[in-house]
């Protein structure tokens, strides 16, 4: 259904002509076209435009006598048709305008030429038969009426539109969380993107990651992967590692010294036996011999004097060799203790200098490396104690004790330390690299707890199914629609069969007979060869047996409409609920056939119904009085071209043009609304002071339809002659109603009454006799 013409550019009178700003009622509401849609306008004033514009719509084509034309025309449910779209609209329409006349009843230019056949169903029994089992079994396609064909169709649309809505359902609601998911703010991924990457993260990429997760060989991060990548991600790079010195010790080196002199045995001549047998005694025995030696000549411990003889046994007993033992095992452990001392600051590992991916190993280094130091340590204190034992007792040999030798693992130590310091400042390159590995892995994860909440794979697997369903529901339905198609081209094929161009000009004459009674003029048809030994039909015009030929202008015209209104009846058209639009049917007629018209258009086309929207134009009123009678008010819509120089317009129908058949049932409804009025509304000032003239008017239709015939011969006072004789005689109704309506009508020699209000008291009384 056309709505409206939403625009029209640069076409004859319609230069810019926008629908919206002009077609309003009086509350200012846009009003579009009805079922039915009656069109009034003067010659010249653009009606004939405005069919263009639809025939355009037909054909596909318009004419390239408009320079640059653009209009855009408003179909129901469908997209605006253009210039630039002229068919896109996929209606079937049918114009009657002059540009008809001229692409189809060519005669009417040239005598010489004939009018294009059409064909309409003939008659053949069997074939008729067969098409009405066709279409009883294809059914109808009324809407709420369905029947056959149509109504599987129907029930079809109904059970896919339920399944393909479940389908619908399913997946958008799972959409929907894959979408919240990847781009909410600010909790989607998209979001994210400091902890998962991605700033151009969205649904697809989603489904993307949801894959991988699914994949047999995908395993998430764990809780402790998860802070590891986390610490992973707020780190930035860092300087360089500087090595540490390499700590060494000879550990075989110490361990023969110290075997050397725990075991080196001492002279045993000049010895004194009880201090060799006793080593603490022979330690404080040296301990006194130096606190005495060149100090004091009596024991300090017994008072004795210490005689030379004593002196000579003590330095014999504690000599050269004894002291210089005693001295290199002091030094040896001196050594060894330094040793100890500087083993404990040896590899002094900071893990903070590391990134965060290598101090779980830098941590076990470190316990290995005190492990090391302290297993050494351990080692070198045992030698410590075994050279003090042999100083404690200078005099006899020890055996020595074997250690374990842990000095190699401690450079093992460092060179691992070495390895991580060497790593580490190679992955100073390479952090961007991993804190985006660390990044995907993350989001990973994160995907692969969503999944587990919303539960993907059986929403998936169910959508699966649900498609399936409305997939199998769609092919059926599209099974039922191929099957509706079907049956229509077995039908247009029989019907083909049966094409008759011979029952289209007996239409045209069925018309031309039974609503305008012309049996003299026809239409025949006629069979010649044509070019390919095949045969053509035309149509020609035939006057009491001959071609006619000067037909007269009324006569073109119906010939013309009466074709027009049997081609609605041909193949193309028959049953297809076309948009029809006539344009002026009327020129050239008397009132007679323009009632003809009028009543044909009615009983064919507006009581058939066979139509999806029905246009018609005129200029003439008589024809436009006709119209008005048209059943389907309520679906009718009345409009007015209006041309204002050189510029069209469309409005809707004023009032008076709409309601009132005739300017009498005008006056009349004028005289009723003031005698119903409220005498103080203000807004009623307009039917007091046209009351005069109304009522005049009025009366001298009225009194000279009732009274046609001159009163005594003399037209001086016939009108007050009649409104007496109207009255029954009755003078004071007769001059009250005489005075109102000349004084209100007319203001010469009463030039003052025109500069008061309206109040003569009459006018009630006289109002009130008019209503009576």
């Amino acid at each position: 259904m056309i709505t409206k013409f939403k625009t029209i550019k640069n076409l004859a009178v319609f230069q810019n002509f926008i629908w919206d700003s002009l077609v309003c009622d009086g509350a200012g509401s846009v009003q579009l076209f009805k079922d039915i849609n009656v069109i009034y306008g003067r010659n010249y004033s653009g009606k004939t435009t405005l069919s263009r514009i639809v025939r355009a719509l037909e054909k596909g084509e318009i004419s390239d006598k408009y320079e640059n034309p653009e209009f855009e025309v408003s179909i129901k449910d469908l997209a605006d048709a253009t210039q630039a779209n002229l068919t896109s609209h996929g209606k079937k329409i049918r114009v009657f305008n002059e540009d008809f006349v001229k692409d189809n009843l060519r005669f009417i230019v040239n005598s010489d030429e004939s009018i294009n056949p059409f064909a309409i169903l003939g008659g053949n029994t069997t074939i008729e038969t067969e098409i009405a089992a066709l279409k009883l079994e294809l059914g109808v396609s009324d809407e709420g009426d369905e029947t056959g064909f149509y109504l599987e169709l129907k029930n079809a649309k109904a059970i896919y539109d339920t399944t393909n809505q479940a389908f619908d359902s399913a997946d958008n609601s799972l959409n929907q969380q894959l979408s919240y998911k990847a781009i909410n703010n600010p909790n989607g991924i998209k979001y994210k993107s400091d902890r998962f990457g991605d700033q151009n993260y969205n649904i697809n990429k989603l489904k993307v990651d949801i894959a991988t997760v699914l994949e047999p060989s995908f395993t998430p991060l764990t809780d402790i992967e998860i802070r590891e990548k986390d610490i992973l991600l707020k780190e930035s790079v860092n300087q360089d590692v500087r090595t540490i010195s390499k700590h060494s010790i000879d550990l075989p080196t110490i361990t023969n010294k110290a075997k050397a002199l725990i075991t080196k045995p001492i002279s045993s001549s000049d010895k004194i036996e009880q201090l060799v047998k006793d080593s603490i005694l022979n330690r404080w025995v040296k301990e006194g011999r130096l606190l005495h030696k060149d100090k004091l000549e009596h024991c300090s411990f017994c008072g004795n004097e210490i005689t030379a003889e004593r002196w000579r046994e003590l330095d014999s007993h504690f000599d050269e060799e004894s002291e210089k033992l005693e001295k290199e095992i002091d030094i040896l452990i001196n050594e060894i203790q330094q040793q100890i001392a500087a083993i404990d600051t040896s590899l002094n590992i900071n893990k903070t200098v590391f990134y965060s991916k290598y101090h779980k190993d830098i941590d076990r280094l470190t316990a290995f490396k005190q492990y090391v130091i302290d297993n050494i340590k351990s080692e070198l204190n045992d030698i410590i104690e075994q050279l003090q034992e042999r100083r404690n007792d200078l005099l006899n040999t020890k055996t020595y004790s074997e250690i374990k030798d842990n000095s190699k693992r401690l450079e093992w130590c460092w060179a691992i330390f070495e390895n991580f310091r060497i790593k580490t400042n190679s992955y100073s390159t390479s952090l961007g690299t991993e804190q985006t590995e660390a990044k995907r892995l993350l989001r990973l994860r994160e995907v692969s707890d969503f999944i587990k909440t919303v539960q993907y794979s059986n929403e998936v697997n169910k959508i699966d199914e649900l498609k399936v369903i409305a997939d199998t529901k769609a092919e059926e339905k599209a099974d039922i629609a191929q099957k509706i198609q079907n049956q229509i081209k077995q039908i247009e094929d029989k019907e083909r069969l049966m094409n008759d161009e011979e029952k289209g000009a007996l239409k045209v004459n069925e018309y031309l007979n039974n609503f305008f009674g012309h049996d003299f003029l026809k239409l025949q048809a006629l069979e010649e060869p044509d070019q390919f030994g095949g045969k053509k039909i035309r149509f020609e015009i035939i006057r009491n047996g001959k071609k006619a030929h000067h037909l007269s202008e009324g006569e073109c015209s119906l010939i013309a409409f009466c074709y027009f209104m049997a081609k609605l009846e041909d193949i193309e058209t028959k049953g297809s609920k076309p948009i029809i639009w006539i344009d002026d049917p009327i020129s050239s007629l008397d009132s007679n056939h323009i009632f003809f018209v009028y009543s044909l258009i009615n009983s064919e086309i507006v009581a058939k119904q066979d139509f999806e929207q029905f246009f018609v134009s005129t200029h003439n009123l008589d024809f436009l009085k006709y119209l008005k009678r048209l059943p389907n008010r309520d679906k009718t819509q009345s409009f007015i071209v209006i041309r204002e120089g050189q510029n069209s317009q469309i409005r809707l129908m004023p009032k008076y043009l709409k309601d009132y058949i005739t300017e009498f049932n005008f006056l009349f409804h004028q005289i009723y609304l003031c005698a119903n009025a409220d005498i103080n509304d203000e807004a009623n000032y307009s039917v007091y002071y046209n009351f005069g003239n109304n009522t005049r008017k009025f009366l001298e239709a009225l009194l000279f339809y009732k009274y046609p015939s001159r009163i005594d011969n003399n037209t001086q006072n016939a009108n007050s002659k009649r409104l007496l004789k109207y009255f029954g005689n009755d003078n004071q109704a007769t001059v009250l109603t005489d005075r109102v309506n000349n004084e209100l009508s007319h203001l010469e020699e009463i030039f003052d009454r025109g500069m008061v209000p309206v109040d003569i008291p009459e006018l009630t009384s006289i109002r009130r006799k008019k209503n009576a």
